[in-house]
């Protein structure tokens, strides 16, 4: 802009003055060096331009692989092909399956006992703004068993730093905010209010309360009262109604085998199963089994092809020998050599011998002119002959079909391997770059040289001008002579 407008103000003041040549030096000036560079500047923006057309053409191809793979990923863990169970009674529990696993067959499951969290109710105080004694509290955890207590020493005792000022339910919040297994609150009924404690499921999740009360004297053999901090005190062998359930785990038989979980909710089973105990069926058991997904595979395989051939239209487009864009770049060559030999790589090398274990399996299947299509009978061959074997290719572990085609979109997408696309693009970028810095070196040349032929040009103008101002005076003196003769 400040270039343009000196330019604009040096031909304003030569017209003004209606002096030197007549010819506009400051635009001759900026046309000559303009002129000087053009050539290598339009090369340069042309190879610009072809850098720029690679790097999306190279960008979109990456974008359409990692769209498939996260697509896939989805399916395969929480759409129609995600392992889904079933149970014949859902009032005895919720079963599900977790994310990679392949479960088959039927599990039996018998509850006989779900896993109990131990209630304590403490003796009665008049209201819960009632207080309770200076001093220590302290939670000891293990199994209480009648009227035993085994103490569980992986777990530390919980204490409670007790004031003069507390109340039932100031050492309820205290117990809350220790952030120990142990839940308290205030319950108030018609006879008054108790500090009800509840600890976590299973049988090592009992405890009792042993307390260090201070400035508290009272004769030998004398109970405890209100207000005095061992009132609280309990253990199971001196328990007068305060335990209102006793902690336990859960029991259960799957297939006939016995378990136990120190909780309600229980994992690691085979298969993958997880289940959320509900209720008791004793005498009773129902029968766990997972949903059959051969339908789905087929749908997901028409549309896995559908999805490929999209990708092979564009690499196609962009990779060709005559007019493409990536015609000769190293990623697209590499990405046509995975393409082709998709239908025969093994995706499943942990598959037992005569599992299917390849995308040919089931029934994908690349044509001579470089698309896909689905086999129909080949896939439904796989699905009715082993079902369970085409169903494990389907998740998310390291095997399958999302890993492998995760695994491509992922060499892809990797800038430090330079044969791959996102490879490509950090070369193009690189060169674009230096091509950037060309053209502004140009630009800074161009200007100077603009600068020097404005001051020849100038200086040359002034010499002009100096002639005509001569020449001028010659010929008025000469007209005089002449006019006295």
């Amino acid at each position: 802009m400040e270039t343009t407008a000196t330019q604009n103000t040096g031909s304003r003041i030569i017209s003004t003055l209606g002096v030197g040549s007549g010819v506009d030096m400051v635009q001759l000036a900026s046309d000559l060096s303009e002129a000087r560079f053009m050539a290598q500047k339009a090369r340069l923006e042309q190879q610009s331009e072809t850098l720029d057309t690679r790097i999306s053409s190279a960008a979109a191809l990456r974008g359409q692989l990692t769209q498939l793979a996260t697509a896939l990923g989805d399916r395969v863990r929480s759409g129609d092909l995600a392992p889904a169970a079933t149970i014949g009674n859902s009032a005895v529990a919720n079963v599900s399956v977790g994310s990679g696993s392949a479960p088959s067959g039927t599990y039996s499951l018998e509850v006989t006992s779900l896993a109990a969290s131990q209630t304590l109710a403490s003796k009665t105080y008049a209201s819960g703004a009632a207080t309770v004694g200076a001093g220590t509290l302290d939670i000891n955890f293990g199994t209480v068993a009648g009227a035993n207590f085994t103490a569980d020493t992986s777990q530390n005792t919980l204490s409670i730093a007790v004031t003069a000022d507390d109340t039932l339910e100031t050492l309820a919040a205290k117990i809350n905010q220790a952030g120990g297994p142990v839940r308290a609150y205030v319950a108030t009924n018609a006879n008054g209010a108790q500090l009800v404690m509840k600890g976590d499921e299973g049988a090592t999740g009992g405890f009792t309360i042993e307390t260090t009360p201070s400035g508290v004297t009272r004769l030998p053999g004398t109970a405890a009262r209100a207000g005095e901090l061992d009132y609280l005190n309990w253990q199971p062998s001196s328990d007068t109604g305060q335990l209102k359930q006793t902690a336990g785990d859960a029991a259960f038989l799957l297939d006939g085998v016995e378990m136990t979980s120190g909780s309600n909710t229980v994992s690691g089973l085979p298969g993958g199963l997880s289940l959320t105990l509900k209720q008791t069926n004793i005498g009773a058991p129902t029968t766990i089994g997972f949903s059959d997904r051969t339908a789905n595979i087929a749908g997901l395989m028409s549309d896995f092809v559908a999805a490929l051939n999209d990708i092979t239209g564009t690499l196609r487009e962009a990779a060709a020998p005559l007019g493409g864009e990536l015609g000769s770049d190293p990623g697209a060559r590499a990405l046509k050599r995975a393409f082709a030999s998709m239908t025969t790589a093994v995706v499943m090398p942990n598959a037992v011998a005569g599992a299917p274990n390849t995308l040919g399996d089931l029934g994908l299947v690349l044509g001579r002119d470089g698309t896909f299509s689905l086999d129909s009978n080949r896939l439904n061959a796989t699905l009715a002959t082993d079902p369970e074997g085409a169903a494990a290719m389907f998740t998310t572990g390291i095997h399958g079909v999302y890993a492998t085609f995760d695994k491509l979109a992922r060499n892809t997408a990797s800038r430090k391997d330079p044969g791959s696309l996102a490879g490509s693009e950090a070369r193009y970028n690189a060169q674009s770059e230096r091509i950037e810095d060309k053209l502004a070196r140009i630009a800074e040349q161009q200007e100077s040289l603009r600068e020097r032929l404005t001051k020849t040009f100038a200086a040359a103008d002034r010499n002009v001008n100096a002639s005509q101002s001569t020449l001028s005076f010659l010929q008025s003196q000469i007209a005089v002579w002449n006019a006295d003769k």
